[in-house]
């Protein structure tokens, strides 16, 4: 609710202001077809600037790559487009509720939780639930969890009683979690804090586990949290036991423009490493969605509840 009320207020008042602006000026003689033809390009000034500026950092603070992962001039072209048009998709979050409803009540035998990233709601998460239904993986669910700038053990909680509440409309007793940028974190949280008994498997994608530099370019308690060398990450540096009784695999790229350095995201049982592909745009790569797949596909085929230590109740 937080994210999308603030998308919502920050494409209403820009929009007003450009209609402000544009009314001066036709009332002062303008030709007014050219504010109509501008104002998506004025929209799209906004995710340009960002994608420029946060792909600058994510180059000029990046990990010393593999010769093989390099691109040429024609892959980082592809890289920066797709990063843009994922960026320029932010709108879509203040319309979350209603592209991400729980799905029907039905039994299931491992549903699908996803974590988004700081900043976020479970809007981000279309492609992907599309394509795992698509695959007939489901049943997905999505939390949207807040406030947005709360500390990221805050979130802990509203994952158990997520968990909590998929349990009880389906019937299973464990869910796969799947969780992109900070909510690879907000996992661990609620691993530390209430045991691993339902949670199957989690599969991270572009995690910064050991933090972020471009978290100092952004205020607010858990970019605070994510900036390398935390109290908070601090932390987490060694897996507890209860953690660790869920296998935690890594998907993440060499040229995620916005986990710096990108090997930040190495982290757990088996982490997979990828090429030209951004931040933001990792939720869409028809390679991470197949790997998404394939863990799926892989964890219900794994039932290892038995070496599993006692839940905390939520």
């Amino acid at each position: 609710m937080w994210v999308a009320i603030y998308f919502a207020t920050a494409f209403g008042l820009g929009t007003l202001g450009y209609v402000a602006w544009a009314v001066h000026a036709v009332g002062r003689g303008a030709a007014w077809w050219p504010f109509v033809v501008g104002y998506p390009f004025a929209y799209l000034a906004v995710p340009l600037f960002f994608t420029t500026l946060w792909m600058y950092f994510g180059w000029r603070w990046r990990s010393a790559r593999p010769p093989a992962c390099e691109l040429d001039f024609g892959g980082r072209v592809r890289m920066f487009a797709r990063e843009f048009i994922a960026i320029a998709q932010a709108p879509k979050m203040i319309f979350y509720a209603i592209l991400m409803r729980d799905p029907p009540a039905a039994p299931a035998t491992l549903p699908i939780l996803l974590l988004h990233g700081v900043g976020c709601n479970a809007a981000v998460w279309t492609t992907l639930r599309r394509h795992l239904e698509a695959e007939g993986l489901g049943p997905v669910y999505a939390l949207s969890y807040g406030p947005p700038f709360a500390p990221i053990e805050t979130f802990a909680p509203q994952v158990a009683a997520k968990i909590a509440a998929i349990e009880r409309r389906t019937g299973a007793t464990q869910v796969m979690v799947v969780a992109h940028s900070m909510g690879g974190l907000v996992a661990r949280s609620y691993l530390r804090a209430y045991g691993p008994a339902h949670v199957r498997r989690v599969v991270s994608i572009g995690t910064p586990y050991e933090g972020s530099r471009h978290a100092w370019l952004m205020a607010g308690a858990p970019l605070a949290q994510m900036r390398p060398g935390s109290p908070y990450l601090r932390t987490l540096q060694s897996r507890e036991a209860g953690e660790a009784a869920v296998p935690i695999v890594s998907i993440w790229s060499w040229h995620d423009s916005m986990v710096t350095p990108q090997v930040s995201s190495r982290w757990g049982d088996r982490d997979i490493a990828l090429a030209g592909i951004a931040h933001n745009a990792l939720l869409s790569d028809p390679r991470v969605l197949t790997l998404v797949a394939d863990e799926v596909r892989r964890a219900r085929a794994t039932d290892d509840t038995a070496a599993r230590g006692p839940a905390v109740a939520p």
